[in-house]
């Protein structure tokens, strides 16, 4: 498989979410309009099914050949925070059917952005509805995933071999939002891959801290770093 089976609703969170899978011609519109007529106008009409899709699947595959080289995800019990539409889930189930996946997601489409890791930061582009049937459409199977909804809580308390959470914990939102939650879940086999700005920080929070790949070419020039073994 090459592509993902998307509809336009799908197609429309998926790019809402990737801004790298925009167009240029959709990239000079939000320039020209801002991001509000886009994400609420343009996003709707002005968008390619068929290319989102190819683009958004190399995309994922690009980020699953990297991630194997550093974590051996066959056979795992993994939670996902802030994956969007779950296309790097999505491959590592094709490799491996006895995954099973907690993905943890907000459940709505922002209509204006704001920035920051205050309280005020209530940016998301997803639909849980469509997320559950996009994972389903492209052959994950109901038993082998669970969705819960960030803004309702009642988190599973689970031990997980992996976290997984790219370009989004401690990228868009703060890495304590969720740290009550992870003392209980983190054992010392479990490992934490996520991208960060303050790689150095997260010495003091975990025994092992590992850098695999550096994004300088970004506003941010963020990290990605694997971490292990919660100092308490």
């Amino acid at each position: 498989m090459k592509y993902f089976y998307l509809d336009r609703k799908i197609a429309r969170l998926i790019l809402l979410q990737r801004n790298e899978l925009t167009s240029p011609s959709l990239k000079k519109i939000r320039k020209l309009f801002g991001r509000y007529i886009f994400t609420n106008f343009f996003s709707k009409y002005m968008i390619l099914p068929n290319l989102i899709s190819s683009n958004y699947y190399a995309l994922m595959n690009k980020e699953y050949e990297f991630l194997t080289k550093h974590a051996d995800l066959k056979n795992k019990k993994i939670l996902s925070i802030g994956s969007g539409m779950c296309g790097l889930e999505l491959i590592i189930n094709s490799k491996s059917l006895n995954n099973h996946f907690t993905i943890i997601e907000k459940d709505y489409v922002s209509k204006k952005v704001s920035y920051g890791w205050d309280n005020k930061n209530k940016e998301a582009y997803n639909n849980i509805n469509l997320l559950k049937y996009f994972l389903i459409n492209n052959g994950m199977k109901k038993e082998s995933f669970e969705i819960y909804d960030f803004d309702k809580g009642n988190f599973p308390i689970e031990k997980y071999e992996y976290i997984i959470s790219l370009y989004s914990l401690d990228y868009h939102y703060d890495f304590f939002n969720y740290f009550e939650y992870f003392k209980k879940i983190i054992d010392e086999n479990t490992n934490i891959i996520f991208d960060t700005i303050r790689p150095k920080f997260f010495k003091k929070i975990f025994e092992n801290v590992e850098i695999i790949s550096s994004d300088i070419k970004s506003i941010h020039s963020s990290k990605r770093v694997i971490c292990n073994k919660l100092l308490r």
